[in-house]
């Protein structure tokens, strides 16, 4: 057989049955869902007369959690069980009357196919306590000796698209952390972090909004991390099981500084995408930005996460997307911006004429002409003549005579 089929070896000392192996029609395809038709072949090879009861198919599917008892605990093991999938079909059997049939030594291939439910089947999954399972298995039935039979695993996605709108929306959270011992404090550390959108898929990578602001006396360092949590339940009990997939880690922030992630990325890499809907097992995903705070407790922010299989389709189209993308941004800076925010004041108030002509360059006056010809070149040189407005600064670059003090205030 391929070296992709299952293979079994002969069984009883005739050894009449050379090999017994299973391919599916497309080997090629990785995975399978709900209410798809599963095909192929079932390959037996005879070096002589091999006499058969029959020869089924059987499909399995299930959910399995379990657990033994907890060293020194009363409590006993757990176990529970939910079946997903069960198909048992006949490829070949005696005519009406006859108990055994002959099969001729030689390559036999006995075809089959069948379709999955189209109730929605939970993804395939191996865990610390249980695990969610798909197999096909071919079972040969003979007089005198054991059933031999070959089993091939069967991959099994649950799709989750991320375009759905309750995974559109964006998730923010912020908090704020006291540091110090006892009732000496050094002041507070603040933290707010915002994802764009809820659900990813494998491979993408997820841009972090985040503002830090240290006003206690430590050195602090901010980091993001994507976490896994498996969940089981058996015999009204459960356990969970967590772990780092990915991280990312900031700078360091020293006493009375601030950062800003405007889009820091964080690549998630190949894991099992979320699963959701299954009573006994459960596979969460969240995005945690988190600051070390050296002598105290680490101040976390969990964001939810959803890893789906139907990537993100984008925006509706590419003249849209820049406008899109610039009201995301913006919508981001409302978390740094008071409610009513001071309008910018004219070129004027902050340019003086003095100053304005010492910094414009004299150009020549255009010529006269009624021609067509002179308009787009006076257009051109129109559009550059001034310059552009200065830039905001905290230290005015051009301070007057007399000295001005008044205090500045900023919102984070």
């Amino acid at each position: 057989m391929g070296g992709e089929a299952g293979s079994a070896a002969a069984v009883g000392s005739e050894g009449r049955v050379k090999s017994l192996g299973l391919v599916f029609e497309d080997e090629r395809k990785g995975c399978y869902s709900s209410g798809e038709t599963v095909a192929g072949h079932v390959l037996l090879e005879a070096a002589e007369p091999v006499a058969l009861r029959a020869l089924r198919l059987e499909a399995h599917g299930r959910a399995t959690a379990a657990w033994g008892p907890s060293p020194g605990a009363a409590s006993p093991a757990a176990a529970s069980e939910v079946e997903y999938l069960n198909v048992r079909l006949s490829l070949r059997e005696p005519p009406a009357g006859e108990g055994i049939l002959l099969l001729q030594p030689g390559k036999h291939e006995f075809p089959f196919s069948f379709q999955l439910p189209s109730e929605p089947l939970v993804t395939s999954f191996t865990g610390k306590y249980g695990s969610i399972q798909y197999c096909v298995r071919a079972v040969l039935e003979r007089p005198k000796v054991p059933d031999q039979s070959v089993k091939r695993e069967l991959q099994v996605v649950s799709h989750i698209d991320v375009n759905a709108p309750a995974l559109l929306t964006p998730v923010l959270k912020t908090q704020e952390k006291m540091v110090g011992c006892w009732f000496f404090t050094s002041g507070p550390v603040s933290l707010s972090a915002k994802i764009e959108r809820k659900g990813y898929c494998n491979g993408e990578a997820i841009p972090i909004y985040a503002e830090i602001e240290n006003c206690s006396s430590r050195l602090i360092v901010p980091k993001a991390a994507i976490f896994q949590t498996q969940t089981y339940l058996a015999s009204g009990r459960t356990k969970s099981v967590r772990h780092m997939v990915a991280n990312v880690r900031g700078n360091h922030i020293a006493s009375g500084g601030t950062d800003t992630w405007n889009g820091k990325t964080l690549k998630i890499p190949p894991v099992t995408p979320s699963i959701l809907d299954c009573c006994i097992i459960r596979v969460d995903y969240s995005l945690a930005v988190y600051i070390h705070i050296p002598g105290a407790k680490k101040l976390m922010l969990e964001l939810p996460l959803v890893i789906g299989t139907i990537p993100y389709h984008g925006f509706g189209s590419r003249n849209s997307s820049i406008a899109s993308q610039f009201s995301v941004d913006m919508s981001w800076l409302t978390l740094t911006l008071p409610e009513q925010p001071e309008a910018p004041p004219n070129y004027a108030d902050v340019v003086s004429e003095e100053e304005f002509s010492r910094h414009v360059p004299p150009y020549p006056q255009p010529p006269n002409c009624e021609g067509e010809a002179c308009c787009p070149m006076f257009a051109c040189i129109q559009e550059f003549r001034f310059q552009p407005p200065p830039l905001y600064s905290e230290v005015d670059p051009h301070p007057p005579d007399v000295e001005e003090t008044q205090p500045v205030s900023f919102i984070l």
